[in-house]
């Protein structure tokens, strides 16, 4: 019972189980969990383009989101507990509504992209701004998503520790999935569970389309954030773009932006208050003034949230506003510069400006590969996995086993050093220790 067990229990647990933020950067959820806030949100948007996780979990494990639910409202004092769900995701929102206490509500969102934001989420669900460069905290809110919830109730109440990932397998793909794997498993394998590509010509993404990355190897490890492998044409637009180097993308902006200020117009941070404006950052890259952090203009580069907004919709020329903030961000960070900007009156035409999902579907070319991908059952347990010692922000965890060790499914094998920011790592299938560096721990079956 949620009654029986206290908050110190709660976090201490969490903690143990290694749980972070399943999508995203994986930030430790027991450093949330250690905070007071006055709500507690559950992110379950899902609002990227071919993703279908979350809104599948959130009806097959209703019960068990409401519990971690529960316990994250009582490990940080809210009284409020909100879930925050799109109306299309009408099985999981029909599940879950006779199961909710009187604490907690369901907020319908509206089909947006980026809703998934937290900071979009948190304005749409509760009225309440985070200002620029602050955390949820400061308006008093926790954000976790739904499978990050779903891992804590079982951590709680079972002291189960974070072992498995469930992710989507979508795009140019024979049989479109959604499947949950141990840890360290490969990308070709969950590749093989969904029939394999369909073109000859694929290229991956980790992540969504808009923010997921592109990589070229399909024996890297499935990690605790991982949240889908895509599969799309070597040729898409999204991955020319992204395999477009920064000297074409500053000579284009420089060549071809003629300040329309659609980029900014259309930026989510900036309708709901903060400065972040794109048009102008392009503008001082094109005439080499980047490089003055003492100006807040430039410096709220830090604050944009890589939506890709500005170059997958609003630029009507392909400039690439996000590139260059992600350039930016690289060189103020490791200069040790810091935004500070108040939060400006929201844009009366905020709502009106949200992305529709239908629209960004057709603009990036994704209609053809937007399945379903229904969560199924499959009995997998690889002879092999690579567990990286990263999985999160922070630094990463020591490893308390040695090579020849024999480790069984669940069995903790590497903690973090006192006083840095990490969570703990479990072994994902039975097994010996087969190798050990300073990134990964390698178990494969005897």
């Amino acid at each position: 019972m949620i009654t029986d067990i206290n908050q110190e229990m709660i976090r201490q647990r969490v903690q143990n189980a290694g749980i972070v933020g399943a999508g995203g950067a994986g930030f430790p959820t027991y450093v949330k969990f250690n905070s007071e806030a006055e709500i507690f949100l559950v992110n379950g948007a899902e609002c990227e383009p071919l993703l279908k996780v979350d809104q599948q979990l959130a009806e097959k494990n209703a019960i068990e989101l409401i519990k971690g639910l529960q316990y994250g409202m009582k490990a940080t004092g809210a009284k409020e507990g909100i879930i925050a769900l799109k109306a299309k995701y009408k099985s999981a929102i029909d599940t879950l509504r006779p199961l909710l206490p009187k604490d907690i509500r369901i907020h319908i969102l509206e089909d947006v992209y980026p809703a998934g934001d937290e900071v979009i989420t948190i304005w749409m669900a509760t009225g309440r701004r985070v200002p620029p460069a602050a955390l949820p905290l400061s308006v008093g809110v926790v954000v976790n998503n739904v499978q990050t919830l779903i891992n804590v109730a079982q951590a709680v109440e079972n002291e189960a520790p974070v072992i498995d990932k469930t992710l989507t397998i979508n795009g140019m793909v024979s049989q479109p999935i959604t499947v949950t794997v141990p840890i360290g498993t490969t990308y070709r394998q969950v590749l093989e569970m969904a029939g394999g590509a369909t073109i000859p010509n694929p290229a991956f993404l980790n992540g969504g389309p808009m923010m997921g990355v592109l990589f070229t190897d399909l024996d890297e490890p499935i990690k605790k954030t991982t949240g889908a492998l895509l599969v799309l044409p070597d040729d898409h637009l999204l991955i020319r773009r992204r395999t477009q180097d920064m000297t074409s993308i500053i000579a284009m902006a420089r060549t071809v932006c003629e300040q329309c200020c659609l980029c900014t117009e259309l930026c989510p941070r900036h309708l709901i208050g903060h400065e972040l404006p794109p048009h102008l950052i392009v503008r001082a890259v094109n005439y080499r003034k980047a490089d003055q952090t003492e100006c807040s203009t430039v410096l709220s580069a830090l604050t944009c949230s890589e939506c890709g907004i500005c170059e997958a919709y609003a630029c009507p020329v392909e400039i690439s506003p996000m590139r260059l903030n992600q350039a930016l961000k690289a060189q103020f960070r490791a200069e040790g510069a810091k935004y500070e900007g108040e939060l400006r009156p929201l844009n009366p035409m905020t709502e009106y400006r949200l992305l529709p999902i239908s629209r960004l579907i057709t603009r990036i070319d994704l209609d053809k590969m937007n399945h379903k991908a229904p969560l199924v059952d499959i009995a997998f347990m690889p002879q092999r996995v690579t567990l990286p010692l990263l999985q999160h922000i922070g630094a990463p965890a020591k490893a308390i086993v040695s090579i020849g060790d024999h480790v069984t499914r669940g069995q903790l094998i590497a903690v973090m050093e006192e006083g840095k920011l990490g969570a703990p790592l479990h072994a994902s299938i039975s097994g010996i220790i087969q190798n050990i560096d300073d990134h990964n721990i390698v178990i494969v079956q005897e």
